[in-house]
């Protein structure tokens, strides 16, 4: 593995968008939690898109929620580990690259936005309903994506990035 960049070279810089994405994530979801009661929708565009104030104690698509709060532990200590690894793989990669940086930012932002969730009140919060066509999609919330969108983005520019980024320097 490669050796870390000096501070001012590397890509460390783009934790300020993680600091983003997770002060813009807790500010919606006390908005929502301040203004919604839970579980009515609200709908923005009728049969596309609800505000609806939900509570997932588990992970995506409600995984574990139904178990008995060993899981806000687990996921907590994954999101630490995977926040670290990301933020190490930043130290390593130069900081104009932004097809490897701008994805792992997100992604970390995402992650510490709902750890925060976890760990104030053991569950995360979600507000966001879209259906497509009849079948209502798992609520989520803006830390769900920027983790999704980052994800995306790190597979797309691994694929088609044609061998730029995505790679530590050294």
């Amino acid at each position: 593995m490669g050796r870390s960049l000096p501070l001012r070279r590397s890509a460390t810089i783009w934790l300020l968008l993680s600091l983003a994405v997770i002060g813009l994530d807790q500010l919606t979801k006390a908005i929502v939690v301040d203004r919604l009661a839970p579980y009515v929708p609200h709908p923005v565009i009728p049969g596309v898109l609800n505000l609806t104030l939900a509570f997932n104690p588990g992970a995506a698509f409600s995984f574990l929620a139904d178990q008995d709060g060993w899981q806000r532990w687990l996921f907590a200590a994954l999101a630490l580990v995977v926040s670290a690894l990301l933020a190490r793989w930043l130290r390593r990669i130069p900081r104009a690259d932004w097809r490897a940086a701008l994805p792992l930012a997100l992604v970390i932002g995402g992650a510490l936005g709902n750890l925060i969730d976890r760990l104030r009140s053991g569950h995360v919060t979600d507000f966001i309903q879209v259906y497509i066509g009849a079948w209502p999609f798992p609520s989520f919330n803006l830390a769900d994506s920027a983790i999704s969108v980052g994800a995306v983005l790190l597979l797309w520019f691994g694929w088609f990035g044609r061998g730029r980024g995505l790679r530590a320097e050294g």
